[in-house]
């Protein structure tokens, strides 16, 4: 049985291919989407299909409308989140994703550093599975096929 994951989180390090290629060296069934990963087309993705808009508040809201239905669409047709809070970067978009996914009552294993537990702990009791590591994370897929 194939399976569809969302790879929620930061877009700024390498943690997607890595979890793919380790994904894929283990042969399971599963395939990936997650949100654009091209920070300055996500930031600009209203402005390209509306055109120039007045102010940068309506720039930011016309790209997030696009982004929030891009990322309610593909989380939907998701069997699984994974949801990934880094250590250096701002991750209010990872906290909006994970709260989507428990919403839209979609698994969620949710990776995050031990140093994140109490600012992450409210959501970290709402996921299915939380751990600390990419590597961590490969383990509960990896036994969702033993």
């Amino acid at each position: 049985m194939k399976m569809t994951v969302y790879l929620a989180g930061e877009i700024h390090t390498n943690w997607r291919n890595e979890l793919k290629e380790k994904v894929e060296a283990l042969q399971l069934p599963l395939d990936f989407v997650g949100p654009m990963e091209d920070h300055e087309r996500s930031d600009n993705i209203g402005e390209e299909i509306l055109g120039s808009q007045p102010s940068s508040i309506l720039k930011d809201a016309s790209a997030s409308s696009v982004n929030n239905l891009r990322t309610e669409l593909l989380m939907k047709k998701s069997d699984l989140i994974i949801a990934l809070f880094g250590e250096k970067y701002k991750q209010w978009n990872t906290a909006m994703d994970a709260s989507a996914a428990v919403s839209l009552g979609k698994p969620l294993i949710l990776i995050r550093p031990q140093e994140l537990h109490h600012p992450l702990k409210e959501l970290s009791r709402k996921a299915n599975v939380t751990v600390e590591s990419v590597n961590q994370a490969l383990k509960v897929l990896s036994y969702i096929f033993d």
